[in-house]
């Protein structure tokens, strides 16, 4: 049997009922709440992605990749210091 290129929800789905396994299976086989598990397809929850990666044997960037690489922007980044708490910057005389 060979793997697709591209995994989605039924492509997952098929290849779990085919190596009798169900979403409810991979979360207690990997200790994860079956909720979590089950809810895959609408939120995103890294454990699960990766216990369904694992099972599948796929890397979980490959089964879910229209969710990695993880995009962690922020709204505002404070700016960094020019110097360590503490130390002041050296004064330099005018000549």
């Amino acid at each position: 049997m060979t793997k697709p290129k591209a995994w989605d929800r039924h492509a997952i789905l098929a290849h779990l009922r085919r190596n009798g396994m169900t979403l409810a299976g991979i979360a207690e086989r990997y200790g994860l709440a079956v909720s979590g598990v089950k809810n895959i397809w609408t939120r995103p929850n890294e454990p699960a992605e990766r216990a369904i990666a694992d099972f599948i044997g796929e890397p979980v960037e490959k089964v879910f990749a229209e969710r990695y690489p993880k995009m962690r922007n922020r709204i505002y980044a404070p700016p960094v210091p020019k110097t360590s708490p503490g130390k002041s910057a050296p004064h330099r005389d005018a000549a």
